[in-house]
Order: structure tokens, then sequence, then C-alpha cells
């Protein structure tokens, strides 16, 4: 059938892997959820949901062009009747003083005519937290994290709402932890006493799970929200607790085995993912491909495939683009940071087709950046969220598209050390 139902709740995703963890939130809280790549076509057949999670890849894009498209995706969203949207942003707020979090904000806010916005990428169970404004990552501050070295968007400044100040047009509140803990009330008692302010956002506290819930409640009484999956699991239980939505299987449907040939590609740089590749050689064959001869033609794409073929019929491959931050620091210095990028995420998509066009049905991609190259390349219209493979990744089987797949995007930090293995296990 055609999306003609109508939607609980909207979500703009400004990644592939973001979407994904989102999307898997949703689904562990009762709602039943699509995920979508790019804005669907309406004669898109879809089952019926209570959550569209439109996923685009806009995080690190010029700002007017992630305005349009994510002003494209509130308009699909809202025709069918989703009456909140959530624009779903990384828990570590990866975004510079550049960045399109205040701008795509401010555009959806102008859009929907809304007050005061309530921001926060509190996470508590993949330890990101707010307290006074500030994005903790576990025990220490953002910026004293080592996930404040992204390669694209490295974050040097904790204070969220000094951040979001340096982005937006609209003067930035805080809502503080104090307030939260009193509950909804006083929550929409700040919200109020801010928009009579002309304070057009407010980063909202979370440490515990039920700051989410407190947050929720309040969000859902408005029309947009700006957040990471956290605020994405307040709002859900908010639509459960209040009746909106009746809670479906919490651990989601993926539809019948796929089998096929399995492959795993690998193009974040971060700790967890070089961790996860070192692990996984101890299971599977391991690729790594040289980078400088990626950017330069040097081939790499091929030597990749040629290894690969012969390997499948005897079990999962990975192939890894990914590097140290030194390493990829000295890259971006030879040969510029965009070009870099664009050259390896392109090789990885050049992989991936090549890979699927010989049989392989079943592809784990780790980091967002080179999930969204490979699924753009792969012109998969969208996926049915089924079971969690690590927290905030679920695995997801294709819909619309030409082939039937079954795919992991995982974000570069999330997953255990064993997360290829483990994911090859749920992805039958």
């Amino acid at each position: 059938m055609t999306l003609a139902a109508k939607i609980s709740l909207g979500c703009i995703a400004d990644d592939y892997t973001g979407a994904s963890d989102l999307a898997n939130t949703l689904t562990r809280a009762g709602l039943r959820t699509v995920q979508t790549i790019g804005v669907p076509a309406d004669d898109l057949a879809l089952p019926e949901v209570d959550a569209v999670v439109v996923s685009l890849k806009s995080r690190s894009i010029e700002a007017g062009l992630a305005v349009s498209r994510s002003r494209a995706a509130d308009q699909w969203l809202r025709g069918r009747g989703a009456g909140h949207v959530l624009f779903k942003i990384c828990s570590t707020f990866d975004s510079t003083d550049a960045g399109n979090i205040g701008p795509v904000m401010d555009a959806l806010r102008a859009d929907t005519s809304e007050g005061a916005v309530l921001v926060t990428p509190a996470f508590p169970e993949t330890g990101r937290t707010v307290y006074q404004g500030n994005l903790f990552v576990g025990a220490v501050p953002l910026n004293e994290s080592p996930l404040k070295d992204h390669p694209l968007n490295p974050m040097h400044d904790s204070n969220l709402v000094r951040v979001l100040a340096r982005q937006s047009r609209t003067q930035i509140g805080l809502v503080d932890l104090a307030t939260v803990t009193r509950g909804p009330d006083a929550v929409r008692a700040r919200l109020a006493e801010l928009a009579a302010k002309g304070i057009g956002a407010a980063i909202i506290d979370a440490v515990f799970d039920r700051d989410l819930e407190t947050i929720g409640l309040v969000a859902a009484e408005h029309r947009l929200s700006v957040g990471a999956s956290g605020i994405g699991l307040g709002l859900a239980r908010a639509l459960v607790s209040t009746g909106k939505v009746k809670p479906g299987r919490a651990d989601g449907e993926t539809g019948t085995a796929v089998g096929g040939p399995a492959a795993c590609l690998a193009g974040s740089c971060s700790q967890a993912t070089l961790q996860q590749i070192a692990n996984a050689e101890r299971v599977m064959p391991v690729l790594h491909l040289d980078p400088d001869r990626i950017i330069t033609g040097g081939g790499e794409a091929q030597r990749a495939l040629d290894w690969a073929k012969p390997r499948l019929a005897e079990g999962p491959v990975l192939i890894a683009s990914s590097a140290t931050p030194d390493q990829v620091a000295a890259l971006q210095a030879r040969h510029g940071r965009d070009a870099a990028g664009h050259a390896i995420e392109q090789a990885m998509a050049d992989i991936a087709e090549n890979l699927v066009k010989s049989g392989v049905q079943r592809l784990i991609i780790a980091g967002g950046e080179t999930s969204g190259a490979v699924v753009d390349r792969l012109k998969i219209p969208g996926f049915l969220v089924g079971v969690e493979i690590a927290a905030g990744v679920p695995v997801l089987h294709s819909v619309g598209g030409k082939a039937d797949m079954l795919l992991a995007l995982k974000s570069g930090n999330f997953g255990g050390a064993e997360f290829f293995a483990d994911a090859l296990r749920l992805m039958r």
C-alpha cells in the first residue's frame, strides 16, 4: 500500500546511520517504523506505520542545500499527517560554527510558526548527557573526549548554548536540569517564559531516561523539536502513554530470511571502528585499502573486488578504508579534506555496488558518510526496521528496491568490540 495512513511522528535525520539509530529507538519503544532514503516518492509501497524517519545526507553539505532538503522532507511528512516533526541530529552535536543545525532549525521553525523549540542531543543510554547546557560523553565534556576530533565536524566547545547561538539567527536559551526534574509543567512554564522574551530555541538538560520522558511529553505538544535519538525515545513514550499510538512489537520485524553472501565495509576512522576491524580479523578475511591510492586513482576499488569475489563463497569478508586520526589528518593535508573524503566515499560505493551485482545480499557498513554513499549508490528507497544489533544499530530490510537485502548502517562510534560478528549472526 502507499503511505496514505496518518503518521503519528515524522522525523528528518541529517545522516543515514543516525536515521537508523533513531528508527531503531522508535521501534524498541513500540512504534512501527520505516526509514526512507531521501524524501519518498508518493507511489512508494510501504507497510502501515506509526513513524517515518526520512534519511538525508545533509550534515556536512552547504547550509542552503541542507535547508531546502530538510524543508522538502518536512512538507512530505506533514502532508501525511505528522503533527510533530523531530529534526534528528548527532548525539555529539557534530557541527562546526558554519554547520547546518542552526540554519535547518531556523527554517523549520519559521515554516511551523513555532515559538521556542526544545533542543537536546542527550541519550543517557549511550553515555550522552547534557547538564547546564554542556554536552558530556561519559564522564567528560565533549571537547575533552576522543569524539571531539571528528574528521569533518570537530567539536571543541561542549557548551551547546554557545555552539547553537553561533549558527542560529535566533537567541538560544536554557532549560536546566532543576527545571526538568520538577516535571512537565515546570518545563512548559520555562519554555513559555523563554518564548515571551523572543528566544527561539532552548537547549534542555537531560541526565537520566526519566528526563527524556518529561521532555518528550512537552515536545509532543509542539510541532517541532531538535535532538538525537534520546528525544525520539521521549517522544515515542509520550505517544504511547497518552494513547495516541498503540504499541506494537518492541523487537520489530524484518520479514523472511534473505540469505546469500555477506560483506562488511568500514569507512569510519573512529577508535571504536578501528578496534572492531582489528577484532574481525580473527574471524573473517580483512583487506585494508590504501587511501592515497584511492584518491590518486590507483585502482584500489578494483583490487578490493578482485580480492573479495573468490572469497565470498567461503564466508563474509571485510574491506576497510579506515585510518587513525593522525593518518587522516596527513591525508587531508596532502589532498584536501573534501577531495579526500569524497574520493574514499565513492570508492566504497563502487565496491558495494559491484559486490551486490556479484550476489551479495547482506551488507554491513561502518561510518555515516560511507553508509550514505553506499545506500545512495544502491538506490534503496527505504527499510523496515528490525531487531537491534547494538545500541542504535538495527537490522534493516530493504523496501521497494530491486534487490531483497539486509543491511546494517553503523555510526563510527557505535557497537561493541565484536560488532561485525554480532551483526552477521542476526542478519540471516
